[in-house]
């Protein structure tokens, strides 16, 4: 599977790629540059996914992953799982907003896709 590099070390990456994971599951929206933004959608699908199994092996893989934080497992289980019970993948959107100022990179906004109810 190809990936991106990102200009970072393989742990400085990893961890880079965790904390956006745990901020757009928190947050349930981030803002951040268009490579990231596609880079971390497969972090958090994946998450969302380990969820909706609801065992333990797949609870331990996202704690693991995402440096044992507990909050955000707790709702990644018990509040996105049943929200998207009925979906099968694709359950973050990227929306395009503007250029960076700085160095002219693409800003964007990630989101989790909105229950299909509202």
């Amino acid at each position: 599977m190809a990936y991106r590099k990102l200009g970072r070390t393989n742990k400085h990456r990893r961890s880079m790629l965790a904390t956006l994971t745990k901020q757009v599951i928190m947050n349930e929206s981030i803002k951040t540059t268009d490579t990231r933004a596609k880079e971390v959608r497969k972090f958090v699908d994946k998450m969302i996914t380990y969820g909706k199994k609801g065992d333990l092996v797949s609870r331990r893989k996202a704690l693991a992953f995402l440096h044992n934080d507990k909050k955000v497992v707790e709702k990644i289980f018990n509040e996105l799982a049943p929200r998207y019970a009925t979906r099968n993948g694709g359950y973050t959107q990227i929306l395009k907003l503007d250029e960076r100022r700085g160095d002219g990179a693409l800003v964007v906004m990630l989101r989790l896709m909105q229950d299909e109810s509202k």
